[in-house]
């Protein structure tokens, strides 16, 4: 692994934005260790540090940092997609999707496989109850992730197109309708409606990825105040919480689904990553930082979907042995903090090392292939793997379900779509060689 790195980073192009490879690596890298610290486990169940200690939700407006993965995805993307356009004959449409989804959903198929068989087999031994049941189904929880960017990815064409046309003004339609979302659902009491949000908030962050791949963001100081004083507005003024992230049992959630506050705070932290572009830039051209950044790239994904496995584990672990576990927020419970994250790395580096082959690119020529069954696939697994994340691996044989907007959908439903769909997008994109 470390020559590879060594000559993947040796042979990097002068022209490639290495800022927006650190942007990805260092999102990602929150995300898991927010979870980790976030986490309070008792013996009663899984709660969320945030609900026990309610000042540190201010900090969600730093460490809620996913819509910048979600902005560097839109620059990939803009970048990816015009190249294929440029290089492939046929449906350009279904070779892009698969060539942005081949390390995305390779390592999510098979994560799903894995516990899909491991939720079986605990319940036909009739120990899926208790915090099994629990962890059966937060393990299913960042599947969501996979389920916007699948999104993104399928949406890219057509958006990036009336970027082209519009520029600013594409962005700012979708602000609108986020925003016409959030008074149909606060003030008119227009059930279902909030659903439409996690299109436009979403899809509005990933629209900053084309004005940035654009050179377009001229002002970066003005977007993150901009996007600052306005997430502090709606939060002072209207019915939105102070954290970023969804919380138990609270009534109104700024990430599930999203709201227009979400969407002013992906702008701050936008305008904010932009304004650090200079030094960022300069930091990741050193040869030990951009190999630590290419390293990490080529395990990303991988990491990300088994990080909640391994705190799991961890917690799991301290049960089984009679460790006791510390009152949540107690001097003694952070005490361990630091063990149990670095015990969580730990084994988070196993399952990477048992699981990173699947992230692998399989390198393949331009080829002609089927765009609307790649539209039907990405469609499918789109809702397979939304729908997954909703009703976890519990309770498979029951027929167990939860809502997905407004259809309610099953665990081997949803295992089902996310499958057929996957391959339908491979096959599709796979056509024949040109």
């Amino acid at each position: 692994m470390g020559s590879s790195v060594r000559e993947l980073a040796a042979a990097t192009p002068g022209t490639r934005d290495r800022y927006i490879d650190l942007l990805r690596v260092a999102s990602l890298g929150t995300v898991v260790g927010g979870h980790w610290l976030m986490a309070v486990v008792t013996g009663d169940g899984v709660g969320n540090l945030l609900a026990v200690v309610p000042e540190l939700q201010l900090l969600t407006w730093a460490l809620q940092i996913m819509p910048v993965f979600f902005f560097v995805g839109g620059f990939s993307h803009a970048l990816s997609y015009r190249s294929l356009s440029r290089r492939t004959d046929g449906s350009v449409y279904a070779a892009f999707l698969r060539a942005r989804l081949q390390r995305l959903l390779r390592p999510t198929m098979v994560f799903i496989l894995v516990w899909g068989t491991g939720a079986l087999i605990v319940q036909l031994m009739g120990g899926d109850g208790g915090l099994t049941g629990v962890a059966l189904r937060l393990v299913a929880q960042p599947l969501w992730f996979i389920g916007i960017y699948l999104a993104m990815v399928a949406f890219t064409p057509s958006l990036l197109k009336l970027h082209e046309r519009y520029g600013w003004g594409a962005f700012g339609a979708l602000l609108a309708g986020a925003a016409a979302v959030d008074g149909l659902r606060f003030i008119g009491g227009v059930p279902f409606v909030e659903f439409l949000n996690f299109a436009f908030v979403w899809l509005a962050v990933h629209q900053l990825g084309f004005l940035r791949a654009d050179g377009m963001i001229k002002m970066p100081s003005a977007l993150a105040a901009a996007g600052l004083v306005g997430a502090a507005g709606l939060v002072a003024l209207g019915p939105y919480p102070l954290s970023m992230v969804g919380m138990p049992g609270e009534k109104v959630s700024n990430m599930a689904p999203p709201t227009l506050a979400l969407l002013f705070h992906g702008l701050w932290l936008v305008g904010a990553v932009e304004l650090l572009r200079a030094p960022g830039t300069r930091f990741v051209q050193r040869a030990a930082v951009w190999r630590a950044v290419v390293a990490a790239n080529g395990i990303a994904m991988t990491a990300f979907l088994w990080h909640l496995t391994a705190m799991l584990g961890v917690y799991g672990a301290m049960l089984a042995l009679g460790v006791p576990l510390p009152a949540p927020a107690s001097a003694a419970w952070w005490a361990q903090v630091p063990v149990r994250i670095a015990v969580a790395a730990a084994l988070t580096a196993l399952l990477v090392a048992a699981f990173r082959t699947f992230e692998r690119p399989v390198r393949a020529a331009p080829a002609t292939g089927s765009g609307p069954a790649a539209a039907l696939g990405i469609t499918l697994c789109l809702f397979g793997v939304l729908g997954l994340s909703m009703v976890g691996f519990g309770g498979m044989l029951e027929g167990r379900s939860a809502m997905l907007v407004a259809v309610r959908v099953t665990a081997p439903a949803a295992v089902t779509m996310a499958l057929a769909g996957w391959l339908l997008v491979e096959t599709a994109g796979r056509g024949r060689r040109s």
